[in-house]
């Protein structure tokens, strides 16, 4: 039912920065039988809870290190650390416990001194990587930044100074580029690798085979890794100097900085950096280039070809890690700006690329990561299925790999538009898979059922909600006996994965489910979400005890979520707040409410009858919206949403209202 046209007024379509004190509605529903999903939610916190009590009790020290007593030989490593922690503070977000948010900060600073005495950090960040890695790695200061931003904005403002002061080495603002491939906190780190070559193994090698093949030298093979042209002078010169596109996830890092500080330096980075590139996919054709050489010309270091970078579109993973990567920096710079036009060279990108898909069972792709599809795909590895050419060099487009949604996704999300749903749609449509079909697997991104979920708010799967929270309790338990296995194992330098595929802490079910929205771009990205809340009697970020959430819908015209009080006798308020960081605005609410408590019966009745559920309608002019839920009720909220209306922050409904900047444009409404 859509609104009343009297609830909408002229003055809703001015953005302010001024809220005024939230509106509050009282629940009034009477909760009977609590539907299956909220008791599945509220017991999948409570597995949680001991899960991520269990992996630190048998894999870290009092300090919150990692048991780990070898050396680290290469540069890589520093992100195999954190990412074993990345979604705990998500997790403390999202209404964990109250001692998850220090347990997770303790593990950030446990592992910051441990890397430091491996000689991996230089005043607590990288040295220098690239930004593949990086970008992981950084996740969980991403997430601590936005739990407890008092404390971590001095890190995280020093830490994108790296890039933003051109001083530091990592940024040439002449030529609009990171200056190389391997960059960080020691201008000293050149090139790709510390010997002669760089450190690529045999199962690597066949697995994503070589840079480089077109070079004159690579004739003549096989050659030994050790003495293997392609991976040592010619790669350093060619591929270690200059930008590539990899590099564009530090935009991340530095949109975390502008929402923590509001500073305009941040965003004209942002606003400078990804226009260059912006600029380089137009004159490409609409397909992003992966190297700009140190003069700010594409494919100066590589006799011009538009692809062959470190990270690129060649080697090792292609869009996966150029599209990640492109699409971080396209969000930021239309975070900031207010103007989704920077989308635009992620959308041509992944159009050409479905332009040249196929549809085919996986068993007859060419894929480098069988394996992975193998469990993600289950029996319908020999379906039919959309697959899209992840990598180019020489001879063309090659290594085929199923439509992964995370990015179409990540792009209709920000902007609700029908363009990028429908693009999700026509994927859909030519799909042999039913979307509807959930795998029980943890990929090492925590995401892979984008399109279930995507399903589900089209409105054709109103049983997913039960069936990934059972997916989810299965991948905890799984990693529950993963620990009870390795906890006392001495982990070899080869083995280091083993945290991270051991850390039960899985939180994509509920991201989708209680803040409508997808799991974070894993390599540097920044949360999305509809809403969040907040537990306005401890006054904390999350979900309150015995309170399960379920967003049903994110269409343009409406958000709507059902909030459940479990608790038989106490009382429970949530702030419901519009966006990840109080970006949208609500304009009205339409809500359940139940005014007639005759459903109880009289004194002598057996039974009851069945509540008479009925509608109420509130203007509002907030990113707030406070809920009080009576022990053993129920709600539903439809809300009206002006998208983007406000300047993203991580301030929360608890601090006072602050003058902070206009934002890029108008919102719009949702």
């Amino acid at each position: 039912m859509p609104f009343s046209s009297a609830d909408h007024t002229p003055a809703e379509d001015t953005p302010s920065d001024h809220p005024v004190t939230p509106p509050e509605i009282e629940a009034g529903v009477p909760l009977l039988e609590p539907p299956g999903w909220a008791v599945a939610q509220r017991s999948l916190f409570d597995l949680l809870d001991h899960a991520w009590r269990r992996f630190a009790h048998d894999f870290t020290g009092p300090d919150g290190r990692l048991n780990y007593s070898g050396p680290l030989t290469t540069r890589d490593g520093v992100d195999d650390f954190y990412e074993v922690f990345f979604n705990w503070p998500q997790l403390y977000l999202l209404g964990g416990a109250d001692d998850l948010l220090p347990a997770s900060e303790k593990h950030w600073e446990g592992v910051t001194r441990q890397l430091t005495e491996l000689g991996m950090l230089h005043d607590e960040f990288e040295r220098g990587y690239d930004w593949f890695h990086q970008g992981e790695s950084l996740l969980l200061l991403y997430f601590l930044s936005m739990a407890a931003p008092d404390r971590w904005s001095e890190r995280a403002l020093r830490f994108a100074e790296l890039y933003v002061d051109p001083a530091k080495g990592n940024y040439d603002p002449e030529h609009r580029v990171i200056t190389r491939a391997h960059n960080g906190s020691d201008p000293d780190r050149t090139g790709l690798f510390d010997g002669d070559v760089y450190p690529w193994l045999e199962k690597e090698a066949q697995t994503y085979g070589f840079p480089l093949d077109w070079i004159p030298e690579a004739e003549g093979g096989p050659h030994p890794l050790s003495a293997d042209p392609r991976l040592g002078a010619q790669m350093r010169d060619r591929m270690g100097v200059g930008d590539t596109a990899v590099n564009l996830a530090a935009a991340g890092l530095v949109l975390n900085a502008w929402i923590l500080s509001g500073e305009d330096r941040y965003r004209d980075w942002i606003v400078e950096y990804v226009g260059a590139w912006r600029e380089r996919t137009e004159a490409n054709g609409g397909l992003i280039p992966d190297n700009v050489g140190p003069d700010g010309v594409v494919g100066s270091l590589l006799e011009g070809r538009w692809y062959g970078g470190h990270y690129g579109w060649s080697w090792p993973h292609g869009w996966h890690s150029v599209g990640h990567a492109a699409c971080v920096a396209a969000l930021a710079a239309a975070t900031v700006t207010g103007d989704d036009d920077y989308l635009s060279m992620v959308t041509t990108s992944l159009d050409a690329l479905i332009e040249r898909g196929k549809v085919m069972p996986h068993t007859e792709a060419d894929s480098s990561l069988p394996s992975k599809w193998a469990v993600e795909l289950g029996p319908d590895i020999h379906t039919p299925t959309p697959h899209l050419p992840f990598r180019h060099n020489e001879s063309g487009w090659f290594d085929y790999n199923p439509a992964t949604p995370p990015v179409p996704v990540a792009l209709w999300h920000h902007t609700a538009s029908a363009a990028d749903r429908a693009r999700l749609e026509g994927l859909r449509e030519v799909d042999g898979i039913d979307w509807r079909t959930v795998r029980p697997f943890r990929a090492k991104e925590e995401s892979g059922h984008e399109k279930a979920w995507f399903a589900f708010l089209a409105g054709d799967d109103p049983g997913y909600p039960e069936r990934i929270l059972a997916t989810a309790q299965a991948q905890v338990r799984h990693r529950l006996r993963r620990i009870e296995r390795y906890r006392d194992l001495d982990v070899p330098e080869a083995d280091i994965h083993v945290w991270q595929q051991s850390n039960p802490v899985v939180t994509e079910a509920l991201v989708q489910l209680t803040w409508g929205g997808p799991q974070v771009l894993y390599n540097g990205g920044l949360q999305q979400a509809r809403l969040r809340y907040h537990d306005a009697e401890t006054r904390r970020a999350g979900l309150p005890p015995d309170v399960a959430a379920l967003v049903t819908s994110i269409d343009p015209e409406a958000t709507t979520v059902e909030l459940v009080n479990l608790s038989p006798e106490s009382t429970r308020t949530v702030i419901v707040q519009a966006g990840a960081f109080a970006e949208h605005t609500i304009t009205a609410v339409r809500y359940t409410t139940c005014q007639d408590d005759t459903w109880i019966g009289d004194m002598y009745d057996y039974g009851h009858t069945k509540p008479v559920v009925t509608e109420s309608e509130q203007v509002c002019d907030s990113a707030f919206l406070t809920v009080r839920l009576p022990a053993s009720s129920r709600v539903k909220l439809t809300l009206r949403l002006r998208l983007r209306a406000n300047t993203p922050s991580y301030r929360t409904p608890f601090d006072p209202p602050a003058e902070l900047p206009s934002p890029g444009t108008q919102g719009e409404s949702a």
